[in-house]
């Protein structure tokens, strides 16, 4: 069986190319329901891991980057809300410091495989579309 011919690991969506993910670079943004509402979300990597998170402000959700796919601030060391300043660990998805208080952005998981980037449809996070 050819490589590109293997099946996504159980219930993993197939998100993008492990090579869509630069480090430090331009997010992959996606679309998923949440609480079954549309709602975006993105996947960036940060020393080397692939993550994903809403595209949802802790503070007052609205999405958070300046820039379709650019979410981290200048350094690239923080994920911040171009709106109102939050800032967040790339990693945790934990509030660093701003209005966000304790909470966090909301994880969504993901997983590399073969060079495939997939992600997990949760209870509360579907896919936006079926196919």
């Amino acid at each position: 069986m050819n490589p590109s011919d293997t099946p996504p690991p159980a219930n993993g969506l197939l998100l993008c190319d492990s090579t869509e993910l630069q480090e430090r670079g331009k997010a992959h943004c996606f679309e998923v329901l949440q609480y079954g509402q549309p709602a975006g979300a993105f996947a960036l990597r940060f020393e080397g891991q692939a993550v994903a998170y809403l595209n949802r402000c802790a503070h007052v959700p609205t999405e958070m980057d300046w820039q379709e796919g650019e979410f981290l601030d200048s350094d690239k060391r923080y994920i911040i809300c171009s709106i109102h300043g939050a800032v967040y660990d790339p990693l945790s998805g934990r509030c660093v410091t701003g209005m966000c208080g304790r909470t966090g952005l909301h994880k969504i998981e993901v997983q590399e495989r073969e060079g495939k980037v997939y992600w997990y449809p949760s209870r509360d996070t579907k896919p936006a579309f079926e196919d």
